[in-house]
């Protein structure tokens, strides 16, 4: 339950916007590759979250981004997300989840990801490496052909926080895409407008979105989740939260270090 609920919230809030911009200018795998103008992230940014359910913290997230590693000739971002139940709540169910990108620096698109799973007695392992001269994805399922700069679950969120939200009205939606197990998933995203809320890490004014998890996507029947990133260039995500049958779940930003540019939605 602790990774369903918990998990599914980062996850899925970092496929936000992706792939309906997959083919970026409508180039084709082998062609030059795509450059993206970024001022949200660069190496050496850490957040670091608490994963609360009521009055009890039972996890602690990380969202970091600790070196810049070749992949196929290209420099990218080594992106490492980890979710870790804390110990006080091992008894009752111990995670110890680990998943990593590695996003071209120049095109914000992956070249490799992987997935490390320790839930309890359950444990698993994927990767997949994005060739995206060939159109295809080598995984740990087989090969698979691919559209065009295909995203990630994890790259997709830090794609998205170079996007520009302002012509988005509340209420408007956006279709997305990503690439897991075999298939390219697809998400709608609907836009709720602008908040200020209050976190252990401070007061900042954000942006509100809701991923909708279609029938056949990567996750389903989860209740409803709403992501806070803040308002400015950055895009920092404050806040996740995930109604489950009884309560909801609150994921929020504790500390976070290395960050790009000045926060500006900060109060």
């Amino acid at each position: 339950m602790f990774k369903k609920m918990i998990l599914s919230a980062f996850i899925i809030s970092t496929a936000l916007i992706v792939t309906g911009f997959t083919g970026f200018n409508g180039k084709a795998p082998g062609d030059d590759f795509p450059k993206v103008t970024n001022k949200a992230f660069k190496e050496g940014e850490k957040l670091t979250f608490n994963v609360n359910y009521g009055f009890v913290t039972a996890g602690i997230a990380t969202m970091s981004i600790p070196k810049i590693k070749k992949v196929s000739g290209r420099d990218t971002y080594n992106v490492l997300f980890e979710v870790n139940s804390v110990p006080s709540f091992d008894w009752f169910f111990k995670v110890r989840d680990r998943y990593e990108s590695y996003l071209d620096v120049e095109g914000l698109f992956p070249w490799r990801f992987e997935q490390h799973i320790r839930e309890g007695g359950f444990s698993k392992d994927y990767s997949a490496f994005f060739d995206h001269r060939r159109g295809k994805a080598k995984t740990t399922d087989g090969e698979f052909t691919i559209t065009p700069y295909v995203h990630d679950i994890i790259s997709a969120f830090y794609f998205v926080r170079t996007l520009d939200f302002s012509g988005i009205k509340k209420g408007g939606r956006i279709k997305l895409q990503n690439f897991y197990e075999g298939k390219i998933h697809d998400l709608w995203v609907v836009y709720h407008g602008k908040e200020r809320i209050t976190v252990p890490a401070g007061t900042f004014d954000c942006i509100m979105v809701e991923p909708l998890v279609q029938e056949g996507g990567l996750f389903k029947s989860e209740g409803s989740i709403m992501v806070w990133l803040t308002d400015d260039t950055i895009r920092m995500p404050v806040k996740v939260k995930t109604k489950v049958v009884i309560g909801s779940i609150d994921s929020e930003l504790t500390n976070y270090e290395g960050l790009a540019g000045k926060l500006t939605s900060k109060r």
